[in-house]
């Protein structure tokens, strides 16, 4: 079901799995409105009782008159702390809740999850979305409960005291109710809108950070900043077109009840010259219709803000009810052996591209060096993220120890591999967390594979030694010392299959050979995969497999493909040419 077709009570019902933990607060909060709402029909009762027991007979106390005035506000003060606190701390609770299951939903939702949004755009969602909605929210339900409480007080006091006058009042709500209804559809559209011309606004900012040194460089700011223009602008816009849409329900709704206050007041005024009611009772009638005034103008306020903050929860909710997580088998072999098989294995990344792999068959022992070459575009990156299942095949199978990975356990499977690639990614936290990444490792296990990445004397000259945070993906460190940080988390980890892409690619010659040394040590006993451009990294690997549009075209050691004079020859050739 589509938002906009699902109905406002609908909407609110799937809040309730992240609220109904914190039913104290709702209960006190609740409790908090029915008083207030109560004390609101005293107000006109109270005039009324003044006017005809207070100036006309003097039978009234006059130690009563400040008793109750000042009496009736401070319930009125107190419940009405109760009731915002209450609800401020079932949705900050909710809040929370809410962010688990999303975030939660992000880190097991399949790989196709982050090649359809953008990480501004998630972060918006999770973060500022989810709390801005939240306290909208919570600020729109208090004022929804209330107002209504308030109103329905008011109405019965009216009927009691005049149903005749009450009637009239009746006919004012149908139509509030018409013009509430058909604004909100349009205002709903109009956020949901303005939240994705947000998201594209963000992007740019984003890729604008990552990007900087590009655009400084190509002179690209005066291009860039028209691209930031047009989305902002686009925001605007919307956001314009929403502001005109909540603020048309308050003028309407405005003119409504003066048309009724117009007629009560004049069958009022007929009543009281027939002698039909008091002076009193004709005061409090007209104080009480007034009354109804405010809280008639919030709740057609409320419905552009409950919309906006309805519309930003929802977009949270959708990733958590309806997105696709990534789904395994049961099978978990422990500690696997290494043997890895490809049948007949395509993958498209799209129907209508060529293939990144084409029909690939392959089988790679346990304890086999495999290094994979070829041009840009040849798969071998691809062939390398189908292993651990960051992409799945389009057609064919792939085993490991005989088993297809499809009957493995997710974790299980992916306990399975270690891999540093080129492009390494750090987290802006210690040195020692980056090393033991999702595994609880002692200080020496730590101080160790920081020794075989040669690493350690640098860490250990470091300010706070392991405990020295690094800095937004490792920004705190030189692009060699980022690398072998990144092959000392891989050398922890400790799995019996290694995928190297490029990890030794930022690293100066002295660095290389030592980290090279350690690398090799590693890969004893252990399937390795390496995918290098540097031939020179590979000349000790058992097998050398050239691809090229996704096939396999060659394979031996590395003597024997320069002896063929075949695909790897020509690379060797041309990266060693003189």
């Amino acid at each position: 079901m589509s938002p906009p077709t699902r109905t406002l009570l609908h909407r609110l019902k799937r809040l309730w799995p992240y609220i109904r933990h914190s039913r104290a607060g709702l209960v006190a909060a609740g409790l908090a409105a029915l008083i207030t709402a109560a004390t609101e029909p005293a107000i006109p009762l109270l005039l009324g009782k003044l006017l005809d027991q207070g100036f006309a007979g003097g039978a009234l106390p006059l130690w009563v008159v400040p008793v109750a005035i000042i009496g009736l506000f401070a319930v009125r003060s107190a419940s009405g702390f109760v009731a915002q606190y209450g609800l401020a701390w079932v949705a900050n609770r909710a809040v929370l809740k809410l962010r688990q299951g999303m975030f939660a939903r992000m880190l097991d939702n399949t790989p196709a999850l982050y090649t359809q949004q953008t990480s501004s755009g998630m972060t918006n969602t999770l973060v500022y979305e989810a709390q801005a909605g939240v306290t909208i929210l919570s600020a729109s339900v208090l004022t929804l409960v209330r107002d209504s409480l308030i109103l329905v007080g008011l109405l019965s006091y009216l009927l009691w005291l005049n149903w005749q006058l009450t009637l009239v009042v009746g006919l004012l709500f149908p139509a509030v109710a018409l013009v509430m209804r058909a604004l909100g559809k349009r205002l709903h559209r109009l956020t949901v809108e303005g939240q994705k011309a947000t998201d594209e606004l963000a992007y740019v900012v984003e890729e604008n950070m990552l990007a900087w040194r590009i655009v400084r460089l190509h002179g690209a700011q005066a291009q860039q900043g028209r691209r930031f223009f047009a989305r902002a602008d686009a925001v605007r816009r919307l956001m314009m077109k929403a502001l005109v849409a909540g603020a048309t329900m308050t003028p309407v709704t405005q003119m409504l009840a003066s048309v009724a206050i117009a007629a009560v007041i004049t069958l009022a005024l007929w009543q009281s010259r027939s002698g039909g009611t008091s002076v009193g009772d004709f005061v409090a009638f007209v104080t009480a219709m007034l009354q109804l005034v405010a809280p008639a103008k919030h709740l057609s306020d409320v419905m552009a803000p409950l919309t906006r903050g309805l519309a930003a929860v929802e977009r949270g909710l959708d990733l958590i009810e309806t997105s696709p997580v990534e789904e395994g088998g049961s099978h978990d072999g422990g500690r696997a052996r290494g043997d890895i098989e490809l049948q007949a294995v395509t993958l498209r990344y799209r129907d209508d591209s060529p293939p990144a792999v084409d029909a690939l068959t392959l089988h790679v022992r346990a304890g086999e060096t495999v290094a994979l070459v070829g041009p840009s575009g040849a798969g071998k990156t691809t062939l390398a993220h189908l292993l651990p299942r960051f992409i799945e095949p389009t057609a064919g199978t792939i085993t490991l120890d005989g088993v297809p990975l499809a009957q493995w356990h997710l974790l299980a499977l992916r306990r399975q591999f270690a891999f540093v690639s080129q492009d390494v990614v750090l987290f802006n936290d210690t040195v020692a967390a980056n090393v033991a990444l999702g595994a609880e490792m002692s200080r020496e296990q730590v101080r160790a594979a920081l020794q075989a990445a040669h690493l350690l004397d640098f860490v250990d000259g470091l300010p706070q030694g392991l405990d020295t945070p690094i800095g937004h993906n490792g920004n705190q460190l030189s692009g060699g010392q980022r690398q072998r940080l990144a092959i000392a988390r891989a050398i922890a980890k400790d799995a019996p299959i290694l995928i190297l892409d490029e990890a030794t690619s930022a690293l100066d010659s002295e660095s290389e050979r030592a980290v090279q040394a350690a690398l090799e040590a590693l890969m004893q006993g252990r399937t390795t995969l390496v995918i290098a451009h540097r031939l020179s990294t590979i000349e000790k690997a058992d097998r050398v497999l050239a691809m090229e549009a996704g096939r396999l075209v060659e394979q031996g050691t590395h003597a024997e493909l320069l002896a063929s004079g075949g695909l790897y020859a020509r690379l060797h050739a041309m990266q060693f040419r003189t």
